[in-house]
């Protein structure tokens, strides 16, 4: 059940809109009074895509390809692939060529979507979403969007979005779910393999399905 949360929070994220960007230091609930704000947006957006998830489960049911159309098309939005891809590098980013990263990023994105997109038709999609803060990044890299999903009977699940600036906009980077990194996680999984193995490769084999990505805690 957490790989799903993992993979429904990605998700959510992917759908966030560009926006451009408001004062880093503003409370809560006046960027939330703010409709082009990074933390009303991931409210909107969450809420819709659960929505959407809701109202289109029997086509989706019936089509796996639609399902994977509709998940594929909000992660391709605003979620910024290529930023996200240099920090799970990490370390093997230094010196890569962009068309190197762009080829993983988009290699991950699309294993991770093969792999868990369709167990959103699983999911309860009777959720609410409670955005709690926006706080600024240190080092000016971004800010910081606290939220929760809430569901009857369990306790709320913390869902933190990091986003930043890019081209004047705003874009999602890296999810949190109670505290554990999509950056991070990957980042690990995939230094060992990137140790031994060119960029390229790795992302050759992520596309040929000789290694998954995991969303495991």
């Amino acid at each position: 059940m957490k790989r799903t949360f993992f993979s429904v929070a990605v998700t959510l994220a992917l759908a966030t809109a560009a926006v451009t960007a408001p004062p880093p230091a503003m409370a809560v609930a006046t960027v939330l009074a703010q409709h082009n704000s990074p933390s009303q947006l991931v409210l909107d957006n969450s809420q819709r895509v659960l929505s959407t998830l809701e109202q289109r489960r029997p086509e989706f049911t019936k089509s796996r390809v639609a399902l994977r159309q509709f998940v594929s098309s909000e992660f391709s939005k605003m979620f910024d692939r290529d930023y996200a891809a240099r920090q799970v590098l990490g370390r093997h980013a230094r010196g890569a060529d962009d068309s190197d990263v762009k080829d993983f990023a988009d290699a991950l994105a699309d294993n991770l979507m093969q792999r868990y997109g369709d167990s959103l038709l699983n999911f309860n999609t009777q959720l609410r979403v409670r955005v709690k803060s926006e706080t600024p990044l240190p080092r000016g890299l971004g800010v910081k969007v606290a939220s929760e999903l809430l569901r009857s009977g369990g306790e709320p699940i913390p869902v933190d979005y990091l986003m930043r600036q890019s081209g004047g906009t705003w874009k999602v980077f890296d999810v949190m779910v109670e505290g554990v990194s999509f950056v991070q996680t990957f980042r690990q999984q995939f230094d060992e393999e990137l140790t031994h193995k060119s960029i390229k490769q790795v992302a050759a084999d992520l596309r040929s399905g000789q290694l998954q990505a995991d969303a495991k805690r």
